[in-house]
């Protein structure tokens, strides 16, 4: 063996890797503007809307509820089977017979304005024994104000005629037999 020392290979190169040019990079330079423009219209809006909410100012939306409900009344009333052959006894109530047998608990009662429009539904109640008269509530919800008068029928049995001051008063009262 020689006294020579052996040569010395340099260590392995990494494989060359050629750069990018920075004209092939993705830019990505608009994202932070954007993101950034995106947060203030977010954060502006919301304050504007705080503002809005907290003063009660602000725009009103055409579709806004307002309060433009009707003022209405319940009307209320008797009507009246007379006479003790025209009525009987049901449990604790009582409702019509023979040809007044229309006249029971649940027959509509209808409400018309001056001008003979409906304005109003709803129906006998709650029959009582009166006397020998069989007695039955009306009830009739919801009837606009602002008529002078108004018409009142039950089942078929023809249109009854009273004030509104009558009306509202619950002063409608029918009779039969």
């Amino acid at each position: 063996m020689s006294d020579e020392p052996l040569p010395v290979s340099p260590p392995p190169l990494d494989p060359i890797v050629a750069p990018v040019p920075v004209a092939a990079r993705p830019r990505a330079g608009w994202v932070v503007p954007l993101a950034a423009g995106v947060a203030g219209l977010i954060v502006g809006a919301g304050g504007v809307g705080l503002a809005w909410g907290l003063t009660g100012s602000g725009p009103m939306l055409a579709s806004t509820p307002t309060s433009t409900a009707a003022a209405t009344f319940t009307l209320t009333g008797t009507m009246e089977v007379a006479g003790a052959t025209h009525w009987r006894r049901v449990s604790t109530q009582c409702e019509g017979t023979g040809g007044y047998d229309d006249i029971a608990e649940g027959t509509s009662v209808t409400v018309y304005s001056a001008s003979g429009t409906v304005v109003g539904t709803g129906r006998l109640t709650n029959g009582v024994v009166f006397g020998s008269a069989c007695s039955l509530s009306v009830v009739v919800e919801k009837v606009p104000v602002g008529a002078d008068f108004f018409q009142v029928e039950v089942s078929h049995r023809g249109k009854l005629t009273l004030s509104a001051a009558d009306a509202k008063a619950g002063k409608f009262a029918g009779s039969l037999g």
